[in-house]
C-alpha cells in the first residue's frame, strides 16, 4: 500500500472504517497521514464510531506524539475514555507528550487504580507535579493553572537567564512565554519580568533590578467566580497563582477561566435537563447514561403525580368541559417556559455573582413585573384562541386568567427558588427544573379546572 491508496476522508462514507483498515494493513506513516486529512470535528467523529478494540489498535499504531496531539483535540471525557481503553505503558508513553496540566486532566477523569497505574510509569517529577493538580477542585486556581512556565530567581544575571532559556529553548517553543516569573530562594514571587525586558539591558545586571516587583496574584483556592472578576477587572492574559505562603504553583491564562466558565454553564444546563452525572456522551458506558438520567426521572415521577392528583380531584368538571383538556398541556407549556426563563437569569446572575442568595424579595419582585406583563399578553391570546375554538368567551376568560396567574406563580417560582437553593447549600441546577415544572403543573391545572368548576354552569 502507498499514499495514493489513501481515500480522502471525504469520499469515504464510513471513514472509521478505512482507518481502521489503514491502522491493520497499512504503514504508521500511512494511518498518520490519513488521520492528518481530517478535521478535528472529523476525528471525533471517526473514533466515536469506532469499536473500543479498534480505537485502542489505531492509538497504540501512532507515535506517542501523534497520539497525545489527537487526544489532545478531543472532548476531555472522550479522551479520558479512550486513554483508558489502553495498556499502562502506551497510555503513559503518550499522556507523558502533553502538557501537565492536560495529563491531569485526563488523569483526574480515569478510575483511581487506573490514573494511579498510569502515574507509576510517568518519570516522578512529572507525576509529582500531576498528583498536586488532580489535588484541586476543577474550578479553583489551583486546578486551572499551568506549571510549565519560565522562573528564575531575583540574584540571577541577564546573561544566566538567556542561558538557561537557551538550553531549554526546545521545552520552551511550546509553551506561550510571554513573561518570566522572579521568586526567591524559598521560592515565594517577589517579580514578573516581561521577556523584551531581557532584550534592551545590559547582560551583567541582575534581574530583580529589572522585574516587575509586587505583582498582582491569585490564591491557588480561588474560585471560578473570584477569578472571573479578576479577569474582568484586568485586561491580564494571565497572572502567576501562589499559596497562602506567597509561593508561585503555576500561572493562569485568561482563556481557561473562560473556558471552566462555559463548563459550568453547560453543567448547569445538563442538570436541569435532568443529567445530573454531569456531561454525557454516547459513547459512555450504557449502564453509567441510564443512571445519570435516572436518577432525576425517578424523583420527578413522584413529583408529578401531585399534578395527577389534581386531574383526578376534577375529573367530572373535565369529563363535562371536554374542551378544557386541550388547552391544559398549553397553559403548563407556556407557565413553564415563562418559569425556565426566570431560572435561567437567576442562575447566570448567581455565576457572574451580582445577586446574593439572600435577595430573593428583590428578584421576586422584579420577576412579579414582568410576569404580570407577559402573563396578560399571553392568557389574552390564549383566550382569544379559546373562544375562537370553542365560541363560548366564559372558556376564553378560564383558560385566559389561568395562564395569567400561572405565569406569575412560574417566574416568582423560577427566579427565586436557585437563591433559596443555593442559600441552604443545595445546587440550584439539578432541585429549579423538577420542582419549577411540578409547581407549575400543579397549579395550572388546579387554576384552570378549579375556575371552570366555578362556571361550570356557563361552559357546559
Amino acid at each position: 500500500m502507498n499514499d495514493t491508496t489513501i481515500e480522502s476522508s471525504a469520499d469515504v462514507k464510513r471513514p472509521w472504517e478505512e482507518v481502521v483498515r489503514v491502522a491493520e494493513d497499512g504503514t504508521v506513516e500511512e494511518l498518520s497521514a490519513l488521520l492528518n486529512t481530517m478535521t478535528v470535528a472529523e476525528q471525533a467523529f471517526v473514533f466515536s464510531h469506532m469499536e473500543d478494540e479498534a480505537e485502542a489498535n489505531v492509538l497504540q499504531r501512532l507515535p506517542a506524539e501523534d497520539a497525545a496531539e489527537l487526544i489532545g483535540h478531543l472532548n476531555e471525557s472522550e479522551a479520558a475514555r479512550m486513554i483508558s481503553l489502553l495498556e499502562t505503558p502506551a497510555a503513559a508513553s503518550i499522556l507523558q507528550e502533553l502538557p501537565i496540566d492536560e495529563q491531569a486532566d485526563l488523569i483526574g477523569d480515569l478510575p483511581e487504580k487506573d490514573a494511579e497505574a498510569i502515574l507509576q510509569e510517568l518519570p516522578q517529577q512529572d507525576a509529582d507535579s500531576v498528583r498536586e493538580l488532580t489535588a484541586y477542585s476543577d474550578n479553583v486556581a489551583g486546578g486551572m493553572m499551568v506549571v510549565e512556565m519560565l522562573r528564575f530567581r531575583s540574584e540571577m544575571t541577564v546573561a544566566e537567564a538567556i542561558e538557561e532559556i537557551n538550553r531549554g529553548a526546545e521545552h520552551y517553543s511550546d509553551l506561550d512565554v510571554r513573561y518570566a516569573y522572579v521568586c526567591d530562594d524559598e521560592g515565594k514571587l517577589v517579580g514578573v519580568l516581561p521577556m523584551q525586558n531581557l532584550l534592551f539591558v545590559k547582560r551583567n545586571r541582575k534581574l530583580g533590578e529589572i522585574m516587575i516587583a509586587n505583582p498582582l496574584s491569585v490564591l491557588t483556592t480561588a474560585t471560578l467566580e473570584e477569578l472571573a472578576e479578576f479577569f474582568e477587572s484586568h485586561v491580564y492574559l494571565g497572572v502567576p497563582v501562589v499559596d497562602e505562603q506567597g509561593v508561585l504553583k503555576g500561572v493562569l491564562h485568561r482563556e481557561a477561566v473562560q473556558y471552566e466558565e462555559v463548563r459550568a454553564a453547560e453543567n448547569d444546563y445538563l442538570k436541569s435537563q435532568g443529567i445530573v452525572g454531569g456531561e454525557e456522551l454516547r459513547t459512555m458506558p450504557v449502564w453509567l447514561r441510564s443512571r445519570r438520567r435516572l436518577s432525576w426521572l425517578s424523583i420527578n415521577i413522584v413529583l408529578n403525580l401531585g399534578a395527577a392528583a389534581v386531574i383526578a380531584y376534577f375529573q367530572e368538571t373535565l369529563e363535562s368541559v371536554i374542551a378544557l383538556a386541550v388547552f391544559l398541556p398549553i397553559i403548563s407549556d407556556m407557565s413553564g417556559c415563562s418559569g425556565n426563563q426566570a431560572v435561567a437569569v437567576s442562575m447566570r446572575e448567581l455565576s457572574l455573582g451580582i445577586i446574593r442568595p439572600n435577595e430573593f424579595f428583590r428578584v421576586w419582585w422584579k420577576e412579579v413585573v414582568v410576569g404580570l406583563i407577559n402573563g396578560s399578553v399571553l392568557g389574552a391570546l390564549v383566550g382569544i384562541v379559546a373562544i375562537v375554538f370553542d365560541g363560548n368567551p366564559y372558556l376564553g376568560a378560564v383558560v385566559g386568567i389561568a395562564l395569567c396567574i400561572n405565569t406569575l406563580v412560574a417566574v416568582s417560582i423560577g427566579g427565586v427558588v436557585p437563591l433559596l437553593l443555593k442559600r441552604f447549600g443545595f445546587d440550584p441546577a439539578v432541585a429549579s427544573g423538577p420542582l419549577l415544572t411540578t409547581v407549575t403543573d400543579m397549579c395550572g391545572f388546579f387554576l384552570v379546572l378549579g375556575l371552570a368548576t366555578m362556571f361550570l354552569a356557563r361552559l357546559v
